[in-house]
């Protein structure tokens, strides 16, 4: 076991050292093998790690395998260790299975980039770093693969350098998350100062004593535990792409679709999640954090599903899905519905990733077009896509048949997102309440704009060039495997995994990996919500792939004269609630100016017309007044002689007396 866990943490960082080092030695094509064998044994290993640990015994629900121990300062003692329980495992299923899929995929849509080695390097190195974030067995390894994974995310939004456009939205997602980043950090610190650890096993058994601490701020006690858990969150926001910190997740859709599907699908922006639940025995006993962790995951959900309305290009519409989707994690998480959330989580990855390369596929069949204005009618082109992009939209939108077998039967996002909103509707809370709500009407947008984009893509007369409408073509059996891979999860993954996540079956599946004493309640109290609240999310997701269809399809008439109707709020959606806008007013313009006025008045008018550049000047003039008697005749160098002959003699008499 221990060998298996290791293997599937490093094989990814062998495979991207051998592509990224030796690419010129052995070309494109072994580069491609090497990192995807590596991440389809890792693959393999996760699935038989998931059984071991996910069904095994009690006594061996945690393996800690300890690598060497990291740093010693004081009292402070960090190895390096891979922590694997259920949680682990779940995500070990999540990356592996998604990144080995992205990897195969890569090898047909990146097929005529000069760069594919380096592309499969990142991809490889991305995927370890994420391995370390998720089998982190103290909070600074979880930050080391936290901080990775931000790199490797840099590089992959920014691969296409020559585009301006790609490196501005690589420069914007690493700075936006370091801004969560010191939020985490601070919360690290709080962490550490309050338990004198950074282990996850003795951090938790001082939980309680955290609980009752306190500190002085200004003059008034704050609840120390409150404090480090909101300080936590703000760098689970960032990561996530929550309200307030999610404007770098729109603006990442200028890497390559792979690192779309890659990044913003199922393994990056989930770290937040992952972490909220990794330290759910600390969020259990901080209300007020979770409170806000409720509130602000609900905003999110119904925020992005807004917007998600009125984008046109087809994969700003899916990474606003994700936005949205990440919302109802984080508010099951923040209502103590942690199962759900981790649940959510890997449903999720399936479809959206599916989605995401979907999404590939049929820009590739299209030469590159985004812009679902100039598609339609590709199903006659891309017949396969058709049909796997409908697959992953209904386990979005969470299409199934409720009551049948205990749970009901339907496609991945059926089971999940319903456990979310049970869960929410079932906390009985204000704070709940509102999640609830905020989350049906989010369902509702979600099925719409979903259905939405598979009605303009592949319904309807094609809109585009005539030109590359006789040159479309359905894409490769390399890119149409992974599609099909997803897909089944996408249909059969919520079904499946439901007596595990939040069944019968959860308390011997997830061990002591989550606050045990917060799912039971919650889990509990799902069953006993009226039957109109479980069977709403559904009737909303219906609706809105209905009306989707009356407006796009019978009726496409009727989205001109909407817009039209409502101006206003649509444009407001449309430029995404002029959140740029107004960080570019409070932030960007302000950073700009003073970084000008230090530059201009500071650095070089005090400190460079002071220093260097008047000493420089001085030295200019001087040379300059004493070059007019370089003028080459004679007499007047003997005239200088003369006088410095005359200043010596008058220096000496004057000396002598």
């Amino acid at each position: 076991m221990d060998l298996a866990i290791k293997l599937i943490v490093f094989l990814p960082l062998v495979a991207a050292a051998i592509a990224g080092l030796f690419c010129r030695v052995i070309g494109d094509r072994p580069a491609q093998i090497v990192t995807c064998a590596g991440l389809l044994i890792a693959a393999a290993l996760s699935v038989f790690v998931f059984v071991r640990i996910g069904f095994g015994p009690e006594d061996g629900k945690l393996i800690v395998v300890r690598l060497f121990s990291w740093f010693n300062s004081g009292t402070v003692d960090v190895a390096w260790s891979l922590r694997v329980d259920t949680l682990t495992a779940v995500m070990l299923i999540v990356v592996t299975g998604v990144s080995s899929m992205v990897h195969v995929y890569s090898i047909g849509y990146m097929a005529e980039d000069p760069s594919v080695p380096r592309f499969m390097a990142y991809l490889s190195l991305f995927t370890f770093f994420m391995l370390m974030l998720v089998t982190a067995d103290n909070l600074v390894q979880l930050f080391f693969g936290w901080e990775g994974v931000g790199l490797a995310s840099y590089l992959l939004i920014g691969f296409w350098y020559d585009k301006p456009s790609a490196n501005a939205a690589a420069m914007k997602a690493f700075i936006v998350n370091r801004v969560g980043d010191f939020g985490f950090a601070l919360g690290i610190f709080a962490v550490w100062m309050l338990t004198g650890s950074v282990t996850f096993n003795e951090i938790f058994a001082k939980a309680h004593d955290m609980s009752t601490m306190h500190f002085v701020f200004l003059g008034k006690e704050v609840p120390a535990l409150e404090c480090a858990c909101l300080l936590l969150f703000v760098g689970a926001m960032g990561k996530s792409a929550q309200l307030g910190l999610h404007t770098w997740l729109p603006d990442a859709m200028e890497g390559p679709t792979p690192v779309s599907a890659l990044i913003h699908a199922a393994t990056m922006v989930t770290a937040g999640v992952f972490m909220v639940c990794r330290l759910s025995p600390l969020f259990e006993l901080a209300p007020t954090a979770s409170q806000v962790v409720t509130l602000v995951g609900a905003a999110t959900a119904f925020f992005a599903a807004t917007i998600g309305l009125t984008q046109f290009d087809i994969k700003r519409v899916v990474a606003y899905s994700t936005c949205s989707q990440l919302g109802y994690m984080f508010f099951a998480a923040g209502v103590g519905a942690y199962s759900a959330a981790m649940f959510h989580l890997m449903t999720h990855a399936f479809f959206k990733a599916l989605l995401f390369l979907g999404s590939g596929s049929v820009i590739h069949c299209l030469h590159h077009e985004q812009d679902m204005r100039k598609m339609g009618g590709v199903k006659e082109k891309a017949p396969q896509t058709f049909i796997l992009m409908w697959i992953g939209t209904l386990a979005l939108a969470g299409i199934g048949i409720p009551m049948i077998f205990g749970h009901g039967i339907g496609f991945a996002g059926f089971h999940s997102k319903d456990a979310i909103l049970e869960g929410a509707f079932a906390a009985h809370s204000t704070v709940g309440q509102i999640a609830y709500w905020l989350g049906i009407a989010g369902a509702f947008m979600t099925a719409f704009y979903s259905a939405r984009l598979m009605f303009m893509t592949f319904y309807g007369k094609y809109r585009g060039d005539h030109h590359t409408w006789d040159h479309a073509h359905e894409s490769p059996l390399v890119m149409l495997i992974p599609l099909y891979v997803l897909a089944t999860g996408a249909v059969l993954a919520g079904f499946v995994a439901y007596p595990w996540f939040v069944g019968e079956s959860w308390e011997h599946f997830w061990g002591h990996a989550i606050a045990v004493h917060a799912t039971e309640h919650i889990l509990h109290a799902m069953h006993q919500i009226p039957h109109w609240a479980g069977l709403l999310p559904l009737l909303m997701g219906v609706a809105g792939i209905a009306l989707s269809y009356v407006y796009y399809v019978a009726r496409p008439d009727l989205p001109a004269k909407t817009v039209a109707m409502f101006r206003p709020l649509h444009t407001f959606f449309y430029n995404k609630w002029y959140f740029d806008e107004l960080y570019d007013a409070m932030f960007v313009q302000p950073a700009l100016a003073i970084g000008r006025l230090f530059w201009k008045k500071g650095d070089g008018a005090t400190i460079d017309g002071l220093g260097p550049d008047n000493v420089a000047a001085r030295a200019q003039d001087v040379a300059g007044v004493l070059s007019r008697f370089q003028s080459g005749y004679l007499y007047q160098y003997a005239f200088m002689m003369l006088l410095g002959v005359a200043a010596l003699v008058t220096y000496f008499v004057v000396m002598v007396r």
